[in-house]
């Protein structure tokens, strides 16, 4: 069983960097798309970033590209998501999330494993 938590949301200033963080556990091989995803209440989830972790294969939304980083640490088992030059419209909840996957093709959708979530808000 698959587990991650996500640290490293916060309140901060538009222009201010922050660096999320999601501690993963209990997988076993690497074939695995790994994501991170924002949803404010409301609002239809949106994926951010992902990677394909045998290859390192990533996505980006076009909302954060070239502003938002995502990284693997494999020694440490963990995701990271750099998030850059922050803007008022990035505050949401993040989500760290993960799925079994023989491709990287299969990285946009039908994630099962998922974090609590970290807030992010980011004030003018």
């Amino acid at each position: 069983q698959v587990q991650l938590v996500e640290s490293g949301g916060g309140s901060v200033q538009a222009g201010d960097s922050l660096r999320l963080s999601c501690a993963a556990s209990g997988y076993t091989h690497n074939k695995y798309c790994m994501g991170w995803f924002r949803q404010a209440p409301g609002k239809k989830r949106e994926r951010v970033a992902s990677i394909y972790l045998h290859g390192g294969s990533t996505y980006y939304a076009d909302s954060v590209k070239g502003r938002f980083t995502i990284a693997q640490d494999n020694a440490e088992n963990t995701l990271f998501l750099q998030m850059n030059t922050l803007k008022p419209e990035d505050t949401d909840m993040y989500y760290c999330a993960a799925r079994v996957s023989s491709s990287p093709d299969r990285c946009a959708y039908d994630y099962n494993y998922w974090g609590k979530g970290t807030q992010v808000t980011v004030s003018s």
